[in-house]
């Protein structure tokens, strides 16, 4: 979707006060096709918690000092620190600088006035990279074309965010993991008690995220200390949290904090003292060879959010599903965002054999014997059954997809339609990316949600003709329906029922048959991983 930006003067650019102090933003004019151009104002870098740094590094979130006068916020802000790398063809933007007191929000709002339904994302990224301030997650599309008031945000990643150590225990909370999950924590917070200066309604909160942040939106939903602050969630691509592919045990991330406190010469409380951009290649080095290398046996894809037994009780799968009303979003080829472009592709049984192997080794030690060859024939049976690709690189990706999100997704989304009495909706995202991508990778419905498929850094992959038009709008449609009131819906959209195993209630989108609401595909091909468990 094409968008006209028109920063006004400074007298005319919008002025918002915060319990911290004002901040004045921009007001842009977006073009939304098949809608009126509208202008709205843009906030960026707006703090909701002090800079994590010195001191408070691995500290639970402080506010923000208040400050006097007006503060800029109408220029888009760094990533928090994360390392630097190429990334995937259809991966969100990443930016060009980095630093580690750059946890900050942007907000986008039709109007400063009134009281709109507040959508708060939460970025992906595998808690180690990403950033509220890609442009694939410029807010303004959506909160134009959905009367909504658009909230992202950094928060803390990598050992800086996710993490465990008794040493680093905050004297004020006793807390001593997972900053990351406190910094999105206390963002929920911050919204509630600031958002209706922007014009938004705190009582009104819809939480999204994608892939790690499809995981945060789960944590958070079940925190005691939210509840009732959020209203309903829509985790999409949802990477939910296990041991020891997606984070370290206890006992690992105490071994991996010593160990590489000792590499920098310091004790685990020096390591508020060891400066960043060195603190992170050291840990990065520490994991470098997984997961074929072990240092620790867990942390062997991952290393997000540990079993602390306060935020975090216990992974996703051993913990209730929220109670709240849910759109869940997965895509048809989750595992194609890790197999295309210059991934190794398998161009025999021998190279595919050994590349499902090596990533088996991502949820244990060691593959027991005939697994490899089981679950290759498994999905190579049920692929030529319907008539789909058996090449290696497809069998590959399935696999792939669905035994490092599909499967999970859709478990935990049929537990939410048995286990709670409240609205749950499944959403099956179907569109073809382009070459060098294949199929409908992980992450590809962010460009759509946001609009921003059509922009310079996206167009190659997603395309910005009139489908791709048609089904961002039909996406953002149903995710602004369902914010304001529960229950999604579109233009061209068929009645789209409540989710509910092995019933036709799944709303698969994105694909050149239009929208329809249908089975669940390929579900066969996850029963395998029902007996691997």
């Amino acid at each position: 979707m094409s968008e006209a930006r028109e920063t006004r003067p400074p007298s005319a650019a919008p002025v918002v006060r915060t319990d911290a102090g004002a901040v004045r933003g921009a007001a842009v004019r977006v073009s939304v096709p098949g809608r009126a151009e509208r202008t709205v104002s843009a906030f960026h870098g707006v703090p909701y918690m002090a800079p994590p740094v010195g001191p408070l590094r691995f500290a639970s979130p402080r506010p923000h000092p208040p400050w006097s006068g007006i503060r800029p916020a109408d220029t888009v802000r760094p990533a928090f620190a994360q390392p630097s790398g190429p990334a995937p063809a259809t991966a969100p933007v990443r930016a060009a600088e980095s630093a580690e007191d750059a946890v900050h929000a942007n907000v986008w709002t039709p109007d400063v006035h009134g009281r709109r339904p507040v959508f708060v994302y939460v970025h992906g990224g595998g808690w180690q990279v990403g950033t509220a301030s890609s442009p694939t997650f410029d807010g303004a599309r959506l909160a134009a074309r959905g009367d909504l008031v658009i909230v992202t945000f950094n928060y803390r990643l990598g050992p800086l965010g996710f993490g465990l150590h008794e040493a680093l225990t905050d004297p004020a909370t006793g807390l001593h993991a997972n900053w990351g999950l406190q910094d999105q924590a206390a963002l929920v917070e911050w919204v509630r008690s600031s958002i209706a200066a922007f014009g938004g309604d705190p009582d009104n909160i819809t939480l999204c995220g994608t892939s790690a942040g499809g995981a945060a939106v789960w944590q958070l939903a079940l925190l005691p200390a939210l509840r009732g602050a959020i209203r309903r969630i829509v985790p999409i691509s949802t990477a939910h949290v296990r041991a020891p592919a997606f984070a370290l045990t206890p006992d690992d991330a105490r071994t991996a904090f010593a160990a590489v406190a000792r590499r920098l010469g310091v004790d685990v409380p020096g390591l508020r003292t060891v400066d960043a951009a060195k603190f992170l290649a050291v840990w990065g080095a520490y994991f470098a060879a997984v997961p074929d290398g072990h240092p620790v046996e867990s942390g062997r894809c991952y290393r997000g959010p540990v079993v602390d037994g306060a935020l975090v009780p216990a992974h996703d799968t051993h913990r209730p599903v929220p109670d709240l009303p849910t759109l869940s979003m997965v895509t048809a080829t989750e595992g194609s965002f890790h197999t295309a472009g210059g991934r190794p592709h398998p161009v025999d049984d021998a190279e595919l054999r050994a590349l499902v192997r090596a990533h088996l080794l991502i949820d244990s030690p060691e593959v027991p014997r005939g697994l490899v060859d089981d679950v290759i024939g498994h999905y190579r049976t049920l692929a030529a059954a319907d008539r789909r690709p058996v090449d290696p690189l497809s069998l590959l990706t399935e696999i792939h997809g669905d035994n490092t999100f599909r499967h999970r997704i859709v478990r935990m989304a049929e537990r939410g339609a048995r286990e709670t009495r409240v609205p749950q909706y499944l959403l099956y995202f179907d569109y073809e990316v382009r070459p060098p991508g294949f199929g409908t990778p992980h992450e590809a419905t962010s460009p759509f949600l946001f609009g921003t498929h059509g922009i310079a850094e996206h167009r190659e992959a997603f395309g910005d003709g009139p489908w791709a038009r048609e089904v961002s709008a039909t996406l953002m449609d149903l995710v602004a329906a369902f914010a304001h009131d529960d229950a999604p819906r579109a233009e061209g959209v068929p009645p789209w029922p409540r989710f509910t195993p092995d019933a036709p209630s799944t709303l698969l989108l994105g694909g050149r048959e239009g929208p329809r609401v249908g089975e669940l595909p390929k579900t066969a091909e996850l029963r395998f991983w029902d007996t691997v468990r």
